[in-house]
């Protein structure tokens, strides 16, 4: 019984060890996934000391050693797998035998064994899908007793004297499998609730990242200004709970809510030496408080005592700060700290996002800007010559095809939107092929097919215009004979297929900088739909030319055609 209660002695100094283990950041490596080759060395190092420190606290009983060697064995194979186990088990075994006495080789033999029970448990639960089991204490405790019988065991069969063995495994059984059984489990037992307090605060954290993401990217959309960073300053400091929180640019400050607002005001000029260092030499700056304390450039009884200054970047370019306050009387949370990196990080981002959405919406008005005025010359100059030809025969029609006219450039004015209706689209063309059948007369006919269904369908706008132009200009208007163009749209398995068809065939590759207009269509359409999505050319010389386009079938259309009848 004293035996029993000097060993549990010696557990007591492992466990404070273990203690101090599950406080470091070494408990970092214990997180139950796949553990690198850096990692494993280290815990193979840890483990390796716990048994020999086991071995080397141990007590000298009739020319062996009561220990609780088993400790670090069976966890490190429980923890890293049969090879971490196997490696530990034999270091220890090593060391033990390196001591002497008529159990020497007998219990080197049984620490190496134990390192791989407690390998052959961790494989197990991992098979059967459960590999959190091996934080279990219960699991410790028992995998940890199974091996010291088998240690007892081992003594038995390899130790000589065979009579001198029973006598020690007599004293010393019952005291080192309940002393190492019930270490092994203290020692799990820290170590799964060290993790559950991290897994709590990590979820914390990322429930309070969702929370403030959720509540200022859409603010952030509408650009960085003072307007934006004033909101987004409130949200921050509610949701963190810190003494203040602080918005600037690379020269001003944009926004500032909390603690020392009476002195800290939107427009004043970024002063503090903290926020300095970060905006030019683009690094996170921390003064905590206890090694260095903010110091407040404007007066002297600033109530603020810690701060944490965060860049904002856009295309490695800071572009402003992000600072988290607090008060001299509060602590700065480690969580604050790096949630505050996290969400410069985010924010950093969303810029980033908001500035190619903008260069994405200078470059369509760009793209839209250069389709107008690849049609507008020539188009302008060919239904001139029309209507001045026409309006010697009939005034009517001439002054009905200079309305056309009107309204086909007003449209072409007013178009500044990206996406319209296939229905807004059809309507546009319109005025175009009306101008083109005054031209050509009866050598133009123009026919269209179009699935009711499809009108409400949203595409590109000026999609349809350049297609039509190049069957005409390129296509009907080199034939003597009729020259005919269909315009069709409809649903085929899931998608939407516009085709724009002539009876000329005459479609030739484009050389740059010809047939601009179908490639930026096709461009526009890939960029917005995906690439399987776009533009394809299908000619047969002499005979046709057929343009398709595919798009992805909204099915929001089919519900609501289905609604209307």
């Amino acid at each position: 019984m004293l035996l029993m209660f000097e060993l549990l002695q010696q557990t007591a100094v492992l466990i404070v060890v273990a203690y101090l283990f599950s406080k470091s950041p070494a408990m970092d490596y214990l997180s139950g996934g796949k553990l690198q080759k850096r990692q494993l060395l280290f815990l193979y190092v840890v483990f390796s000391l716990f048994s020999i420190l086991g071995t080397y606290e141990g007590l000298p009983i009739q020319g062996a050693i009561a220990n609780t060697r088993a400790i670090g064995a069976v966890l490190a194979g429980l923890i890293g797998g049969p090879i971490l186990g196997l490696s530990v088990g034999l270091t220890a075994g090593l060391h033990r035998f390196s001591l002497g006495g008529f159990t020497a080789f007998s219990c080197g033999i049984s620490t190496t064994v134990e390192g791989l029970v407690g390998g052959l448990v961790y494989l197990y639960l991992n098979r059967r899908k459960q590999p959190e089991q091996v934080f279990h204490p219960l699991i410790a405790f028992a995998t940890t007793l199974v091996a010291e019988m088998l240690q007892m065991t081992i003594i038995l069969i390899m130790a000589r004297p065979f009579t001198d063995a029973v006598a020690l495994v007599k004293v010393i059984a019952l005291p080192m499998i309940c002393a190492n059984s019930v270490g092994a489990a203290l020692f799990m037992s820290m170590v799964r609730d060290q993790r559950r307090v991290r897994d709590k605060v990590g979820a914390l954290f990322s429930s309070k990242a969702f929370t403030v993401a959720d509540r200022t990217l859409g603010i952030l959309s509408r650009g960085f200004s003072s307007e934006t960073a004033r909101e987004m300053a409130e949200i921050i400091r509610e949701e963190t709970a810190v003494g203040a929180v602080a918005i600037t640019d690379r020269s001003e400050i944009l926004a500032f809510s909390g603690i020392g607002a009476d002195h800290h005001h939107a427009g004043n000029s970024v002063v503090s030496k903290w926020s300095k260092q970060a905006l030019f030499e683009n690094r996170v700056v921390f003064a905590d408080g206890f090694n260095e304390n903010f110091k407040c450039p404007l007066v002297d009884n600033c109530p603020i005592g810690s701060v944490l200054v965060v860049p904002l970047q856009v295309d490695q370019e800071v572009v402003g700060t992000i600072s988290l306050y607090e008060p001299k009387t509060k602590l700065f949370l480690n969580i604050n700290r790096s949630f505050g990196e996290g969400l410069a990080t985010l924010y950093s981002h969303q810029l980033l996002r908001s500035r190619f959405e903008e260069q994405k919406s200078l470059l369509v008005q760009s793209e839209l800007k250069l389709i107008q005025a690849q049609v507008n010359p020539h188009f302008l100059f060919n239904a001139l010559n029309t209507i001045m030809a026409v309006v010697r025969k009939d005034a009517g029609q001439a002054r009905e095809l200079l309305l056309q006219l009107s309204t086909f450039f007003r449209t072409n004015l007013k178009r500044s939107q990206d996406i319209v209706t296939l229905e807004e689209e059809l309507a546009h063309i319109g005025s175009y092929l009306e101008i083109e059948k005054a031209r050509f007369g009866e050598r133009l006919f123009v026919y269209q097919q179009i699935d009711p269904v499809l009108l409400n369908l949203q595409i590109p706008v000026f999609t349809l215009q350049p297609l039509i132009e190049n069957a005409i200009k390129h296509g009907v208007a080199h034939l003597l004979d009729h020259g005919k163009v269909w315009v069709r749209a409809y649903c085929e398995t899931g998608f939407v297929i516009i085709e724009v068809e002539d009876n000329a065939g005459n479609y030739r590759p484009p050389i740059e900088p010809q047939g601009l207009g179908m490639r930026l269509v096709d461009r526009r359409i890939k960029n917005i739909y995906g690439q399987e999505f776009g533009l394809t050319v299908a000619c047969v010389p002499h005979e046709k030319t057929l343009v398709q386009i595919k798009f992805p079938l909204d099915k929001e259309i089919l519900d609501d055609s289905g609604a209307n009848h």
